[in-house]
């Protein structure tokens, strides 16, 4: 009788899951803290300050609002909302928030940006299966190009 809709229940999963993820959070730089260096954790890792140097994890990386990384990033899942400059390597899913900025590449399965993120760089999606059709052409040239050369050798 009081069932909520599949919609509800699926964005309040979704939210479970992301507050359980942020319950097991193994590495925190807090808002006054400065890191130089690189490091990587096998655990998540939640930047409320700065990171000068490349951030790695197998597991969640979360930078809030804020938070700047100067530096390349790479891990399972992402979820930004701080500043990054440095390219970004996530293996699933990289949420950009509406005050996410990156100034570098991206790499992910999925990408889900807020209104209001900026992103400066190329981004790059795995799974794509269209051909392009400039290298289709490019092929088909080069093709025309060897018949001619060929045709013009038998005439010598």
């Amino acid at each position: 009788m009081f069932q909520k809709p599949a919609h509800i229940e699926q964005q309040n999963s979704s939210d479970e899951q992301h507050s359980r993820q942020h319950d097991d959070v193994e590495t925190v730089v807090g808002p006054s803290v400065h890191v130089e260096g690189d490091f990587s954790s096998e655990g998540n890792i939640l930047v409320k300050g700065v990171v000068s140097g490349n951030v790695k994890t197998s597991k969640l990386f979360t930078s809030e609002k804020g938070s700047r990384v100067l530096a390349s990033v790479k891990a399972s899942n992402a979820v930004v909302s701080g500043a990054i400059k440095g390219d970004v390597k996530i293996d699933e899913r990289l949420e950009l928030t509406k005050s996410a900025q990156v100034l570098g590449d991206i790499e992910c399965g999925v990408l889900v940006v807020e209104a209001g993120a900026l992103i400066k760089g190329k981004v790059v999606m795995k799974g794509i299966e269209i051909e392009d059709p400039k290298a289709e052409k490019k092929g088909l040239m080069r093709g025309m190009v060897k018949d001619e050369e060929k045709k013009e050798k038998n005439l010598l």
